[in-house]
């Protein structure tokens, strides 16, 4: 009755009302997508920085154990919030099924790790030892070393008349020989080397008074039960 009065039209009043509240609604939503816009403009270089996230994987698949987040924000330089993003990114990366590894995040640390059903891959792969031989000059090198340490590598290239840088590497990867220090009165303080434990147990001797005269025929012999005690060990 009012508007009637004051000379409005009730249809025309019920229009006019929904055209403002429309254009009300319309400039918040505006406002509202505005804002999200601009959110989302400052956000994303900071998600998807792809050196960040380059420099997380990186360390992580160096460091191999766990790194704390606060650690990671700290060597880069980086805050922990923004730490935190890069990590939740890398795995999406990882979690496919297509990945082998992936990414493991405890209360205050991330690791890249290998996927459980990888182990056993992991545990066939690492049971094929490479064999181990004794070749001719590793054993007469050994020999030498064994009757005549202390020794220094000059000592054996006098007896043997050849270099036996090869041999001794080999032996010394064998660990059947081992530095025993220098040697302090010849110029230079030359390495010294001897026999291991573990060369006494692939030949089966106690001490080294135990050891016999070296002939050809035993020298093969202590070679081919060296090969078996080494092989054995290893699983081969």
């Amino acid at each position: 009755m009012e508007n009637l009065l004051a000379g409005e039209h009730p249809e025309k009043s019920d229009s006019t009302h929904k055209k403002q509240q429309y254009v009300q609604e319309s400039v918040f939503l505006d406002k509202e997508e505005g804002a999200g816009k601009e959110d989302s403009a400052v956000s994303a270089p900071m998600d998807t920085d792809p050196e960040l996230m380059a420099a997380v994987e990186a360390i992580l698949f160096s460091m191999g154990d766990a790194v704390e987040i606060s650690a990671l924000a700290k060597a880069l330089e980086k805050t922990e919030r923004r730490i935190t993003k890069v990590i939740d990114l890398l795995k999406e990366k990882y979690d496919t099924p297509g990945s082998g590894l992936m990414i493991c995040q405890f209360e205050n640390s991330v690791q890249m790790s290998t996927r459980p059903e990888q182990y056993g891959n992991l545990i066939r792969i690492a049971r094929v030892p490479k064999k181990l031989t004794l070749s001719d000059s590793v054993i007469e090198t050994l020999s030498i070393i064994a009757y005549k340490q202390p020794i220094t590598k000059a000592e054996i290239e006098s007896i043997r008349g050849v270099s036996c840088e090869y041999a001794v590497n080999r032996l010394l990867d064998y660990d059947l020989i081992r530095e025993l220090g220098r040697k302090a009165d010849v110029p230079g303080r030359p390495i010294i080397f001897g026999t291991t434990q573990q060369f006494l147990r692939c030949f089966g001797v106690k001490e080294l008074s135990d050891l016999p005269s070296p002939d050809a025929l035993v020298t093969d012999e202590f070679r081919e039960e060296a090969e078996k005690e080494i092989d054995s060990r290893l699983g081969i």
